[in-house]
């Protein structure tokens, strides 16, 4: 069997990788953490920080993986603003490093990009649409893009948007969040101008397994089908979890202050993900009914 090495493998989408390519490629995996977070699981875990070249190009090259996928990054969009060197090295130097390691090996690199790319004035977009990021987060997510793609290795970038779903040790995401609060009878206000689809971390980990199956190159959306805006993916979590959907109250983006700036259409036309990789993107309530399955 080929060889695949999953960075941030401890996190949502890394864990959704791991159970994915198990069964089909030698999985390597490495994080930040002293121990994978997924035990029970066969695969082979090294304790690696991707910003320190020497550290991941030397594991590259001595564990020769065919497929890296890099599912690593700083995410917290507003605290990007104000640890903007931590960020960059995250985004942006170590995805120069995954290149050095990968141009070693003749590995074929799948880096995972988002929506905020987009400035979200003129939503839903394409694959390749001219990209416009706006925040300090978004800018660093697209140098990191343009770093793959003027290498010379094999490569592909997974753009997504609003991705949820449930793994081991994990902090909230957007949807566990909202079952949390509203369990607990807090009211809760959700922007209804913030536009896109969702996205649950399985179907996600499809779309990124079909890549490397077809060893495909080039830029992908991939997200669930519909697109919607925050406030009406609330209800229908409400509605999915039989929750009081009194207590969400619409606002506008605007109305939150944060310190970074969001897109606000940034919905993606996923006809590249449905002709050249076959996937059947679900509906936001598929989408629930297999994540209640999970998370009850």
């Amino acid at each position: 069997m080929e060889k695949i090495l999953i960075t941030g493998c401890n996190g949502l989408l890394g864990q959704k990788l791991v159970h994915r390519f198990q069964n089909d490629f030698v999985v390597y995996g490495c994080d930040l953490q002293n121990e994978k977070y997924l035990p029970d699981v066969d695969f082979t875990y090294q304790p690696i920080d991707i910003t320190k070249r020497h550290e991941i190009t030397h594991f590259i090259t001595q564990t020769a993986p065919a497929f890296v996928i890099n599912s690593a990054a700083f995410t917290d969009v507003d605290g990007a603003e104000t640890q903007r060197e931590l960020c960059w090295k995250v985004n942006v130097e170590a995805v120069e490093n995954l290149v050095t390691g990968c141009r070693k090996v003749q590995a074929h690199l799948v880096q995972i990009s988002t929506d905020y790319v987009f400035d979200g004035t003129k939503g839903p977009y394409h694959e390749a649409d001219v990209p416009n990021p706006q925040g300090h987060y978004a800018k660093s997510k697209l140098a990191g893009e343009n770093i793959v793609v003027g290498s010379s290795i094999n490569w592909a970038i997974v753009r997504t948007m609003v991705l949820f779903g449930y793994g081991v040790n994990l902090r909230p995401n957007f949807v566990t969040w909202l079952i949390s609060s509203l369990r607990k009878g807090k009211q809760v206000r959700i922007v209804d101008d913030q536009v896109g689809n969702a996205t649950l971390a399985e179907d996600l980990a499809e779309g990124i397994f079909q890549v490397v199956r077809r060893k495909k190159t080039g830029i992908f959306h991939v997200s669930g089908a519909d697109i919607l805006s925050r406030y009406q993916l609330s209800l229908a979590i409400a509605a999915a979890y039989h929750l009081d959907k009194n207590l969400i109250t619409p606002i506008k983006t605007a109305d939150l202050k944060q310190k970074a700036p969001r897109p606000l259409n940034s919905g993606f036309i996923l006809d590249k993900a449905r002709t050249e990789l076959e996937l059947k993107l679900p509906s936001v309530q598929e989408m629930l009914t297999t994540f209640k399955r999970q998370y009850e």
